[in-house]
């Protein structure tokens, strides 16, 4: 009966029978999607404040802003450095596997692929920067814009900082909100299984098993890339760093379970906020790493879009030179920091990829359709445990977390930290 208790169990026995329901009764699907959409949609609702509070609270509380500008770019190139690897290493295993090789391209029933085309269209990656600066706060946060979000809570922390003693009073009023919002939080994640049960029951119930038959290879093939990214590039990237990879997976098991689920990483960004500062990592390190790498530092995205390509042109028989792959690189390396605020960013991403390469045929997408819902949860699976560890390197380099605590509570787990919607069990 303990393990009943335990969020993390819930959530698995939540994704078995939803796979079990989605296969046994198909026609759950619609349902299905809408429990999952509103789960997801109340974790959405306080993403925008939490973000918000939490930076201001960790950056005018007690941080340095000379700090904060050397945490901020020390992370941007972090970010850089890694998705770039991301990238070569998805362009290294689908040459060398060829998961498009075989594929007879005409025999895949079509799929309609014009909303995509037609989005991608309209987009403008030059954009990107500027739309970092919000015209209307207010509009930011009705839209959850995360990376808006973001930047008027780090210029509202120097504002507030430079206050003084009297701005004091509203830090404190600021982490008396944030706790509020934690419990509401707290509430919300109990309902988790359920949200996990939907998403599993609507993904199998829609999209089936079918299309792994024809396209296996190349969802078996993106889960070996992610898996060696995780466990031999993060996993080198946290020994390099004196912390273990093992235990801090083990630490939030919980919400890898939930991004199985929900197939959305953004649907435990409170829950990692809070659980790396229970862990010992500074308030303001923790604030500005999760939300920015939520736009930045997209690394199971990065490893999709480059194997993608691979795979499109494999399938289509159109070889592309060593100079045609590097100037792939080149185009993802940029198109890859958008994904994160645009609707179904894979499909968007991946078509402005290839309108700007101008080499590969765009219904290629068609191919992609069937199986990308089975490929995004282990996207957003990397991408989480990409930007937990990135946030644990920063901190550590800046001498930003409390060791001792990190070890208590993380390694040797002497003392459990409290997960977000579970009770504490010392």
């Amino acid at each position: 009966m303990k393990y009943l208790r335990s969020l993390y169990f819930q959530v698995l026995i939540g994704i078995i029978a939803g796979i079990i329901v989605g296969y046994s009764i198909p026609s759950f699907a619609p349902a299905a999607k809408l429990i999952s959409d509103t789960f997801i949609n109340m974790i959405r609702m306080v993403i925008a404040p939490v973000i918000f509070f939490t930076v201001v609270a960790g950056i005018a509380g007690a941080g340095d802003l000379k700090k904060v500008g050397r945490v901020g770019i020390k992370a941007l190139v972090y970010f850089e450095v890694v998705t770039t690897i991301a990238l070569i290493i998805g362009l290294v295993v689908a040459n060398l596997v060829k998961p498009g090789a075989g594929i007879a391209a005409e025999n895949i029933p079509p799929a309609d692929i014009s909303k995509y085309s037609a989005d991608a269209a309209a987009m403008n990656w030059g954009d990107f920067i500027s739309h970092i600066v919000p015209a209307n706060i207010v509009d930011a946060f009705a839209k959850g814009d995360i990376i808006q979000v973001l930047f008027f809570a780090i210029l509202f922390s120097v504002g507030l900082k430079q206050l003084g003693g009297p701005g004091q009073g509203i830090v404190l009023t600021f982490e008396k909100i944030n706790k509020v919002l934690f419990n509401i939080l707290r509430i919300i994640m109990k309902l988790s299984p359920i949200g996990a049960f939907g998403g599993m029951a609507y993904t199998i119930g829609k999209f089936g098993f079918g299309s792994l038959a024809v396209l296996g290879k190349l969802m078996a093939t993106f889960y070996l890339t992610s898996f060696l990214f995780v466990f031999i590039v993060l996993n080198a990237i946290a020994k390099y760093y004196g912390f273990s990879l093992w235990k801090l997976l083990g630490y939030i098991k919980a919400e890898i379970l939930i991004v199985l689920g929900s197939s959305s990483s953004e649907s435990v960004l409170p829950n990692l906020i809070q659980k790396l500062e229970v862990a010992g990592c500074d308030e303001g390190v923790v604030g500005l790493l999760i939300p920015t790498g939520y736009s930045f530092n997209l690394d199971g995205t990065t490893i999709y879009l480059s194997m993608s390509v691979i795979f499109i042109a494999q399938a289509f028989h159109i070889p592309l030179s060593i100079g045609q792959e590097l100037t792939i690189i080149g185009i993802l390396i940029i198109t890859s920091k958008g994904a994160a605020g645009v609707t179904g960013s894979g499909f968007l991403v991946l078509t402005s990829t290839l309108t700007a390469m101008k080499v590969l045929p765009i219904e290629g997408l068609a191919l992609l359709i069937g199986v990308d819902r089975f490929m995004s949860e282990a996207r957003a699976i990397t991408n989480m445990i990409g930007n937990t560890v990135a946030t644990v390197v920063i901190a550590k380099s800046e001498n930003a977390i409390n060791i001792p605590l990190y070890k208590k509570i993380v390694e040797h787990r002497h003392t459990k930290a409290r997960l977000v919607g579970e009770p504490v069990t010392d």
